[in-house]
C-alpha cells in the first residue's frame, strides 16, 4: 500500500519527466539511449552525480551504496564544487560539470550552499539557469508509518524555475536605494503550464491550482494567470482554479487535501513547496526532481548542507534516496525504483533504524544499512 501511495506521487514511467517515450513500447526513452550512449558500456547508464557541501558526501555516499548492493546499472560521472569561481558560469560550478548534464542527459544532486551576501552567483541558479531546467517538481506525500499532524497529505507542487524575482537582475538606484526586477514571460508561464496540466492528466489528478498575487501584481501575476488559463481551456477534464498565495498558505495548514497540483512562479513555488514539506516531516522526506528542456532531468535533494553536522555520520539520506528513485523511473529502471522505494519506506515504517531528524538515534550508516537489509 505505501509503495503504491508512493507510486502515484512520484509519477509514472512515462510521465515523471516530460519525455519521448512511449510506455508500451520496448524501445529506451531517449533519456535513458543518451545516457548510455556515453557509459563505459551498452548495460551501464552514466548519470552526473554533484555530492555537493556538507553533509552532501556522506548522503550520497549512501546512494552509490544503496544503488551497489540493488545492482542498479549506473555508472556515476562525479562532479564537485570547484573553490574558484569559473568565469563562463560566474560562479563555482565549472563548465565542464554542466556540460557532463548535458551529455548525460541526467543527474543526481546534494546540497550545495553559495555564500550569503558575497557577490557569488548562486550555485542552484546556475544549474537552472545554464541547464534551462524551467521546472522544478516536489511530491508532497504523507509517509506510511511516520507520523505528524497530517495523515492526508497527497500533493505535488510545480515551480516555474527559470525567472520571477529569481532572475537575478538586481541594482543600486542610488545610494541607499536598490531594486530587484521580477520577470515573467509568456513562454515561460504556458511551459511551466503546459507540464502542469500534462502532470496532472497523465498520472490521475483531478484539479490543478494556479497560485498567485494577481490583485497587487497585476501585469506579471496577471500574465502568468492569463497562461495558466490558456492551457486549462485545452484540458476540461482538469478543474482548474486559482488562489492567492497568502490565502493558499492558510489553507494548506487548515486543510491539505484540499490541493492536488498546484503551479506557481518561482518565488512562490519556493516558499510553498518547502510549507508543504513540513506538512509531512521536513524537507529530509522530500524528493525533488528538475524538468529541462529536450529530457534532461536532474533529481536533487532541496534540504540544507548542514555543515553543523557534517562529517559525523549523523545525516538522514532518504531525501536524496528518494530523489533518487525519481531519476531511476525518469530513466524507466522501474523495477529498481521499487525495490529502492520499498526498501526506505519499509525501514522508516518498522521505526527501529532512524536518524536523530526523524526522532530516532541511528547514524547515517546504520541507517543505509538497514535499507540495504530491507532491498
Amino acid at each position: 500500500m505505501a509503495s503504491h501511495l508512493l507510486k502515484r506521487a512520484f509519477g509514472s514511467r512515462s510521465t515523471q519527466i516530460l519525455s519521448s517515450a512511449n510506455p508500451s513500447s520496448s524501445f529506451p526513452s531517449p533519456a535513458t539511449a543518451l545516457a548510455r550512449l556515453f557509459s563505459s558500456s551498452p548495460d551501464t547508464i552514466r548519470a552526473t552525480l554533484f555530492p555537493g557541501d556538507g553533509i552532501g558526501p556522506e548522503i550520497a555516499e549512501s546512494v552509490k551504496q544503496v544503488f551497489k548492493e540493488a545492482e542498479v546499472p549506473i555508472e556515476w560521472e562525479e562532479h564537485y564544487v570547484s573553490d574558484q569561481i569559473d568565469p563562463r558560469t560566474q560562479s563555482f560550478l565549472t563548465w565542464e560539470s554542466l556540460e557532463s548534464v548535458r551529455r548525460n542527459g541526467v543527474g543526481l544532486k546534494g546540497p550545495m550552499a553559495t555564500p550569503i551576501g558575497k557577490g557569488h552567483r548562486s550555485l542552484n541558479l546556475t544549474l537552472r539557469k545554464e541547464l534551462n531546467l524551467y521546472a522544478n517538481v516536489r511530491p508532497c506525500y504523507s509517509l506510511p508509518g511516520y507520523k505528524t499532524r497530517y495523515d492526508d497529505v497527497n500533493l505535488i507542487t510545480i515551480r516555474e524555475n527559470t525567472e520571477g524575482e529569481y532572475s537575478g537582475l538586481e541594482h543600486q538606484v542610488v545610494r541607499g536605494v536598490v531594486e530587484s526586477l521580477k520577470i515573467i514571460t509568456r513562454q515561460a508561464s504556458l511551459r511551466v503550464a503546459e507540464y502542469a496540466f500534462h502532470y496532472a492528466k497523465t498520472n490521475g489528478r483531478e484539479r490543478v491550482s494556479a497560485i498567485h498575487k494577481a490583485n497587487i501584481m497585476q501585469k506579471t501575476d496577471g500574465l502568468f494567470l492569463k497562461c495558466c488559463r490558456e492551457v486549462a481551456e485545452k484540458y476540461p477534464e482538469i478543474t482548474y482554479e486559482e488562489v492567492v498565495i497568502d490565502n493558499c498558505c492558510m489553507m494548506l495548514v487548515k486543510n491539505p487535501a484540499l490541493f492536488d497540483v498546484l503551479v506557481m512562479p518561482n518565488l512562490y513555488g519556493d516558499i510553498i513547496s518547502d510549507l508543504c514539506a513540513g506538512l509531512i516531516g521536513g524537507l529530509g522526506l522530500t524528493p525533488s526532481c528538475n524538468i529541462g528542456e529536450g529530457g534532461i532531468a536532474l533529481a536533487e535533494a532541496v534540504h540544507g548542507s548542514a555543515p553543523d553536522i557534517a562529517g559525523k555520520n549523523l545525516a538522514n539520506p532518504t531525501a536524496l534516496l528518494l530523489s533518487s528513485v525519481s531519476m531511476l523511473r525518469h530513466l524507466e529502471l522501474n523495477d529498481k525504483a521499487d525495490r529502492i522505494q520499498d526498501a526506505i519506506l519499509l525501514t522508516i515504517a518498522e521505526g527501529k533504524y532512524r536518524t536523530a531528524d526523524l526522532g530516532g538515534k541511528s547514524t547515517t550508516s546504520e541507517f543505509t544499512n538497514a535499507i540495504i537489509d530491507h532491498l
